[in-house]
C-alpha cells in the first residue's frame, strides 16, 4: 500500500468516528460504507456499559471525539513527516492491548498498520467490541488492510516483535515470554500535576478533567498533586465541584465509599468534598475517587523528584513549570505524536 492510501483510510475512519462524538449522533450521508456500519456502531456505543461497567456512554463518546480530532489529514501528515515510510517490511507485530479505558490500544494498531506491518491483536477482555468494528470499517475503505489485521484469542505463536501493555505484575510475564524478540513492554504509570497556588479557576477546573475523565482509570489521569508548603485547597475544591455529578454513577460511588472507609479506618488524615478524597502521600498511584498530594518548598525539588521517578510517570501537568509538561485539561487528548511512556512506537517499528 502506498502511504497516501493509508492516510486517506485513516481520515475516513476519523470522519466515521466523528459521527459519534456527541450524544446527538450525526450521520454523514456522504461517508462511504456508512450504511453498513453506522447503526451497528451506534448500538455498540449505547450498550458499551453492559460489556464494561466503566464504559459509560459519555466516556465512549469522549474517546470517539478525541480520536476523530486526531485523525484528520493535517495531524496525520504532521505525525508521519518525521519518518521514512517508503518501505513496507510486512512483519507481524503482536499487540497485547489494555482495556482500562475505551480504545486505549488504538494508537498501537494504527502505528503498526501505517508502518507497513501486520497487526496480530489480542484484545483485553474489558474492551472487545469497539475496536473490531472500527477495524472492519477501516478494511472496508482500504481492503488491502484485511490481510494485515488479525484478532486472536489464542496465545501468539508467530510474530516478529511485540508491543504489550499491562500491569507491573503482567509485565514480568511479558518480559519473560517475549524476551527473544524486539519488544515494548508497558507497565503501570500515573500522571501528576504541579501547582503553585496561582492557578486560575479555569485552570483548576481543567485539572478536574484530567482527574475525573474515565473515572481516573487511565495512566494519563492525574492521581497526584505537588503543592507548595501551606497550600490552601479551598480553590481546588471549589473548582472540583463542577464534577460533582460523578458520584451519581454507582460504580464510582461504591469506590468512593470503600476507599474513604479504608482511609478513615487506617486513621489517615483526609480532605473530602463528598465525591473526592485527597490525602498526603508520597506515592503516585492513588485509588479511584482519591488523589494524593505532596508538599514542596522549592520547585527544583519537584523537578528532581519527577526526574528520579520518570519511569513511573506518564504525564506532568502544570502551567509551564516543567519542561515538556502539558496544559491543564489536556491529558486525555494526546496528539498522534504523543507516545505512551515517551517511547517512539513508530521509530521502533521502522527499525525492526
Amino acid at each position: 500500500m502506498v502511504l497516501e492510501e493509508k492516510i486517506n483510510a485513516f481520515v475516513l475512519l476519523g470522519e466515521f468516528m466523528k459521527q459519534f462524538s456527541s450524544n446527538e449522533y450525526k450521520k454523514n450521508e456522504n461517508l462511504p460504507f456508512n450504511d453498513l456500519y453506522f447503526d451497528t456502531c451506534k448500538t455498540l456505543i449505547d450498550q458499551s456499559v453492559s460489556h464494561n461497567g466503566w464504559f459509560t456512554k459519555d466516556q465512549v463518546l469522549f474517546s470517539f471525539g478525541s480520536w476523530s480530532e486526531a485523525l484528520v489529514k493535517e495531524n496525520i501528515e504532521k505525525w508521519l513527516s518525521a519518518y521514512d515510510l517508503s518501505n513496507e517490511s510486512l512483519k507481524t507485530i503482536g499487540l497485547i492491548l489494555a482495556g482500562n479505558i475505551p480504545l486505549v490500544g488504538f494508537h498501537d494498531v494504527i502505528a503498526v498498520l501505517v508502518s507497513g506491518n501486520k497487526a496480530l491483536i489480542k484484545l483485553s477482555s474489558n474492551d472487545q467490541k469497539l475496536l473490531p468494528l472500527l477495524l472492519r470499517y477501516l478494511t472496508e475503505v482500504a481492503p488491502d488492510f484485511k490481510e494485515r489485521i488479525t484478532i486472536t484469542e489464542e496465545k501468539f505463536d508467530s510474530f516478529d516483535a511485540v508491543i504489550a501493555t499491562g500491569s507491573n505484575n503482567t509485565s514480568r510475564y511479558f518480559e519473560y515470554y517475549f524476551n527473544k524478540v524486539p519488544n515494548i513492554i508497558r507497565k503501570n504509570r500515573n500522571s501528576v500535576a504541579v501547582l503553585t497556588g496561582e492557578e486560575s479557576q479555569q485552570q483548576l477546573e481543567a485539572l478536574g478533567e484530567d482527574i475525573f475523565r474515565y473515572y481516573g482509570l487511565g495512566c494519563r489521569n492525574v492521581s497526584k498533586l505537588f503543592v507548595p508548603q501551606g497550600y490552601d485547597f479551598t480553590s481546588f475544591f471549589e473548582a472540583m465541584y463542577a464534577y460533582r455529578e460523578v458520584i451519581e454513577y454507582e460504580k464510582y460511588a461504591n469506590n468512593y465509599d470503600y476507599n474513604k472507609a479504608v482511609f478513615l479506618m487506617s486513621n489517615y488524615s483526609i480532605l473530602d468534598n463528598g465525591f473526592l478524597t485527597i490525602r498526603e502521600d508520597k506515592n503516585h498511584a492513588s485509588p479511584i475517587s482519591s488523589v494524593f498530594y505532596e508538599y514542596y518548598t522549592d520547585i527544583k525539588e519537584v523537578e528532581q523528584r519527577l526526574n528520579a521517578d520518570k519511569e513511573h510517570i506518564q504525564c506532568v501537568v502544570s502551567d509551564q513549570l516543567k519542561e515538556k509538561s502539558i496544559p491543564f485539561g489536556t491529558t486525555q487528548k494526546p496528539a498522534l505524536w504523543d507516545y505512551a511512556d515517551d517511547v517512539d512506537t513508530l521509530k521502533f517499528l521502522l527499525n525492526l
